[in-house]
């Protein structure tokens, strides 16, 4: 992506970001910014405090060595690291006016900061703008979760699939590279490497993920309970996006499922999920995979491969998150190592994740029992079930 190695781009991008960030919530009114306490969320004015106290601490101060923030007690105020999440709602309860000077006065800083940087300086300014796409995601989400107004963006929904049997496709399986390798020029978190040499076993992956309507026809088979978002109204199914109740798409992906979730479907269909390895290897088989920032337009198609590997919900996979043998923490020590072997791989990206995040090296992570995140998931063959070629 131009925009995170050509200086000039990744200031426009730096720019951008800030803009669709503040969009997000440009539209609430003053109570609805007040959020109920959620375990899942950040109040909205401490998550966008926070994304300016990232950035001036990573571009403008070094990481911290380089001086203190210009707003005072900036580190024991939004650093996520040492800020209890509970204690984050009296926080939030300060004036906004302070808050919306101090980002506005950020980001002019570190586009003057960049002008001047050195290529090796941009690492820093690459991983504020990721970060702050990251938190963009965040708080679409929590607007989601709190049944709050879509905000003035794009269409913000996932991939429509056109209404054809899911179909399995094969592969055979093999050796392969996974993660980034070292010395590449592709921008990568840490837990993407060290990239390593692993071996695959031929397997069989649905040509698309679990949609709305397969999904519901377990939960009525099984007598549970409706999943998050969705209700039962006039006798037939109803699912909320942000704030409006809409008949379900029976063809859409599945969405905000929990990882049990997944595995009780794949049980029930005789069915499995994949491991990240599988998803990467097929990710990077196939050639057709992706829809990614809003450019879907209606059913999108994969011909004979695989549809919506990339862009259209995060998709679950059976792997622990665990670091790769050789693992080094990087700057931002925080971003994975506390996260280890507590939380779930999921790939993919989702309809909410900008373009220049998504690669199929990309390892996100939750906790298992997350059902508010964007998040479906796509079904492997059990070994025994795949066809003989």
């Amino acid at each position: 992506m131009r925009e995170l190695y050509e200086p000039a781009a990744l200031s426009e991008a730096l720019s951008e970001a800030r803009a669709r960030t503040l969009a997000i919530y440009s539209h609430l009114d003053v109570g609805q910014w007040n959020v109920p306490y959620l375990e899942t969320v950040n109040p909205p004015q401490w998550e966008l405090a926070h994304i300016a106290w990232f950035q001036e601490f990573w571009c403008l101060r070094n990481g911290g060595r380089g001086g203190r923030s210009h707003f005072e007690n900036a580190d024991a105020l939004w650093n996520s690291s040492i800020v209890a999440h509970r204690d984050r709602w009296e926080i939030a309860r300060a004036p906004r006016a302070p808050v919306s000077a101090y980002m506005a006065d950020t980001l002019d800083a570190t586009l003057e900061a960049l002008a001047r940087s050195s290529e090796e300086e941009r690492y820093f300014f690459r991983l504020a703008l990721l970060h702050e796409d990251m938190h963009a995601e965040a708080l679409l989400m929590t607007l989601q979760a709190l049944a709050l107004p879509a905000p003035p963006l794009p269409a913000l929904d996932p991939p429509h699939s056109e209404p054809t049997p899911t179909r399995d496709v094969i592969f055979d399986g093999g050796e392969f590279v996974q993660g980034t390798p070292a010395g590449s020029r592709a921008f990568a978190f840490d837990n993407e490497g060290p990239a390593f040499t692993t071996h695959v076993d031929p397997f069989a992956i649905a040509d698309r993920p679990v949609s709305q309507g397969e999904f519901a026809q377990f939960v009525e088979d099984q007598k549970l309970p409706p999943p998050r978002y969705w209700r039962r109204q006039d006798g037939t199914w109803q699912a909320r996006r942000f704030d409006t109740w809409h008949a379900l798409d029976a063809f859409a992906p599945m969405i905000h499922v929990a990882l049990p979730e997944a595995e009780a479907y794949c049980r029930w269909a005789d069915r499995r999920l994949p491991t990240e390895s599988e998803w990467e290897f097929a990710a990077r088989e196939s050639v057709e995979a992706g829809t990614l920032d809003y450019r879907h337009t209606g059913p999108h198609g994969g011909g004979q491969g695989l549809r919506h590997m990339l862009g259209g919900v995060w998709e679950w996979t059976a792997s622990p998150f665990a670091p790769y043998a050789g693992f080094v923490a990087g700057p931002y020590t925080d971003y994975s190592q506390p996260w280890f072997h507590t939380h779930q791989v999921l790939r993919g990206g989702c309809f909410a994740t900008r373009s220049r995040l998504v690669h199929n090296r990309w390892r996100n992570f939750y906790r298992p029992e997350r059902a508010d995140a964007f998040a479906g998931f796509r079904t492997c063959a059990r070994n025994e079930a795949i066809p003989v070629r």
